[in-house]
């Protein structure tokens, strides 16, 4: 694939899936600004996502689509997209392999763009790269631009810019709940299948606050009932709804561990680049998603036939078990957390 280095360039780059897609994109957009460092590179993302993007040093700006508001109904798209094409485009890397931004694509009638093979449409893209399943989600990204993956040069940790205010807000936020060893738990998903069961976090709390160590619990709003359900003991802080994503990873950036669900705040410690335990209940490790410093790990049960039930999961076990959360002790999920602690010593 060519590069187009010291050629001053417009780029758009879409990918307007969630918060960990996000994440994990920014490594080939770092690595396509070091190849084209004279370029311009935004991003077509959605609402939830332009906080990422925005903090980003290799994007210039961020173009927002609202799917499910302000570009909802057929004419607000049509006119979001002339808007767009004014931008004057050379090159379009999409990510993302909806059919929808497949019609992007095609309806910005930019000359040269580059989808996966198994996106919706790829007859739309000029060029077509095989989308390898069997590689991390950031080697897959990565092949976009040709990077070509040996070893391990593909971990490249997401880069995020953190504001002054920013870091003064998570600075006091340690200082008035006396934070110095902390383990941070983000125990909620949007998928249910994906949420390790609460009695089990329970346990791992318990755990590490017989050990001596404070628990910072992590989150959205939406995860602010579950995370108050897990809030009983003594020297458990409820941080959910409380920062921002960009917030949030300088918030664990000071933390000793972060223990979460196969979900967002897996990516957003490796941007803060401290060990990651990640736990799997309906997903797994293989999909692509898991947590790729080497100061990290994942738990996951597999010895069941219904595992995995769906890339994304569900909003309830599809055959009311849920033994791929159950059967995944504590005692397993501690001491992995606690080897990890060790192992990496102080952050």
């Amino acid at each position: 694939m060519e590069t187009f280095t010291n050629i001053k360039m417009k780029i758009l780059v879409i990918q307007t899936a969630f918060p960990g897609d996000a994440i994990l994109t920014l490594p080939m957009i770092q690595e396509l600004k070091k190849r084209n460092e004279h370029s311009l590179i935004d991003v077509l993302c959605i609402p939830s996502t332009k906080e990422i993007f925005d903090a980003s040093p290799a994007v210039n700006s961020t173009v927002v689509i609202d799917k499910k508001g302000a570009q909802k109904n057929i004419f607000s798209f049509i006119k979001f997209i002339k808007k767009i094409r004014n931008n004057g485009y050379d090159k379009i890397f999409s990510p993302h392999r909806s059919l929808r931004s497949a019609i992007i694509v095609w309806l910005l009638g930019v000359a040269d763009s580059v989808g996966f093979s198994n996106s919706s449409l790829p007859f739309i893209y000029k060029e077509v790269v095989n989308y390898n399943p069997s590689v991390h989600e950031v080697s897959r990204n990565l092949s976009l631009i040709g990077f070509e993956a040996r070893n391990d040069n593909w971990k490249i940790r997401p880069l995020l810019f953190v504001s002054e205010s920013s870091e003064k807000k998570v600075k006091d936020f340690l200082n008035e709940n006396a934070l110095t060893d902390f383990i941070a738990i983000a125990p909620g998903s949007v998928w249910k299948t994906k949420i390790y069961p609460a009695d089990h976090y329970k346990r791992v709390i318990e755990y590490f606050i017989d050990d001596g160590y404070k628990i910072v619990l992590i989150g959205g709003m939406e995860d602010k009932v579950l995370c108050d359900n897990l809030t009983g003991e003594q020297n458990v802080v409820n941080a959910s709804g409380s920062f921002t994503f960009i917030e949030t990873a300088e918030l664990l950036r000071n933390s000793k561990l972060l223990i979460c669900n196969d979900s967002a705040p897996t990516h957003l410690g490796i941007c803060a680049d401290i060990p990651v335990l990640t736990l799997y209940c309906s997903t797994i490790a293989d999909f692509g998603f898991y947590p790729y410093n080497d100061r990290s790990n994942y738990l996951s049960y597999d010895k069941l036939d219904c595992k995995p039930c769906g890339i994304h999961g569900f909003g309830e076990c599809p055959i009311n078990t849920f033994d791929c959360g159950k059967l995944l002790q504590p005692e397993i999920v501690f001491e992995t957390a606690k080897s990890l602690i060790e192992k990496n010593g102080s952050n």
